[in-house]
């Protein structure tokens, strides 16, 4: 396998610590440039980041003396990468403005931001899931004009902790869901050394969470017609967004109705047996076991479970039948592993792998 030359914009932030972590010994993926704003451009990565470095790895030896380049500077950085990864800091009509020049540069972005989720023609992947909305980019390619260029994103977060738990239950016929979603600290880039105010407390509101986490299932729900990927119109999602005092790990408890009721025996086959692109291509991110469903009451767990198969595995538990929808359980998944970098950088493999990056 060759090995591709990518760059990480947004490097200082947590999310783009987590890109430098995660790619450090890539078998695929080599970091080449580091991009951040104005104020990091020209200082080392050891120097733009400084105190403000907080994941649990260290920084990678081999990026600490790189020099930042302003993420601006769109020529000068995309000429020495592949593809980049962005995970920039930045209002919605800026980012936007910024990942269409990379592509137009002919320098492919995997973008863990929300800009272009709702951009008809481009993709928002879960790999596991919905790989063909792959397909949509010679489409997006036209449009801008590019023939190496464009943008796919991966989606919010906090989707990881119960779409993949549904979308294998879709030949049930979903007919609606209902889901509150409990989300880590890091969710939005802090720790509680930063954000004392999350020292023993919950706060029940994240702007812009709850409208996200109703929408975005139905585009990966939906299909590619006509150039454009065209939401599902179903399953009817509702969803509550609360922040809770944990590290890492986002929590969903999930309420959800059938046209076509299964036994609690079908489900759990039906996770146990699910795998997707990532698991039949052997990408190097992808879970050898994508839904891991525990029988114990008292499972998943967050500081348990959190970290099963490098942080890129969904686990499941509690299923039973409910009194107003058909069943409940809840589900983990690590947000800003197969959440955030991870699902980005899972997604980039399923690119690359499938010839749309080369």
């Amino acid at each position: 396998m060759r090995k591709w030359n990518v760059g990480i914009i947004g490097c200082t932030g947590m999310v783009g610590q987590r890109f430098a972590s995660l790619l450090e010994n890539h078998p695929w993926f080599n970091v080449t440039v580091l991009a951040a704003s104005p104020r990091s451009a020209g200082k080392t990565y050891e120097e733009a980041t400084g105190k403000r470095w907080v994941i649990e790895t260290p920084m990678p030896e081999s990026m600490k003396k790189m020099i930042v380049k302003d993420a601006s500077n769109i020529e000068e950085v995309a000429s020495q990468a592949d593809f980049v990864f962005c995970a920039v800091d930045m209002p919605k009509a800026d980012i936007m403005a910024l990942e269409e020049a990379y592509a137009r540069a002919e320098c492919p972005v995997i973008s863990n931001n929300s800009a272009h989720r709702f951009t008809p023609d481009v993709p928002m992947i879960i790999p596991e899931l919905n790989s063909d909305h792959a397909n949509v980019i010679p489409f997006q390619r036209a449009r801008l004009g590019t023939k190496k260029g464009f943008i796919a994103v991966k989606s919010n977060c906090s989707l990881q902790s119960y779409v993949p738990a549904l979308y294998p239950l879709s030949k049930w016929g979903i007919s609606k869901a209902l889901v509150c979603t409990y989300q880590a600290i890091s969710g939005a880039g802090k720790t509680f050394e930063s954000w004392a105010e999350m020292v023993d407390n919950v706060i029940p509101y994240i702007g812009g969470e709850e409208e996200k986490s109703e929408r975005e299932p139905l585009k990966i729900w939906g299909k590619v017609e006509n150039g454009v990927i065209v939401p599902a119109s179903s399953p009817a999602f509702t969803a509550q967004c609360l922040r809770v005092p944990v590290t890492n790990g986002h929590f969903a408890a999930v309420y959800c109705s059938f046209d076509k009721k299964p036994t609690k025996d079908e489900i759990i086959e039906a996770w146990r047996n699910f795998s997707g692109r990532p698991q039949e291509l052997n990408l190097p991110s992808a879970p050898k076991q994508f839904l891991h469903y525990y029988s114990e009451d008292n499972m998943p767990q967050a500081s348990l479970c959190r970290n099963l198969e490098g942080g890129m595995a969904v686990t499941l538990g509690r299923l039973r039948e409910d009194t107003q929808y058909d069943y409940k359980f809840v589900g983990l998944s690590h947000n800003t592993l197969r959440g955030a970098a991870g699902g980005a950088v899972l997604l980039a493999e399923l690119l690359c792998a499938e010839g749309f990056i080369d």
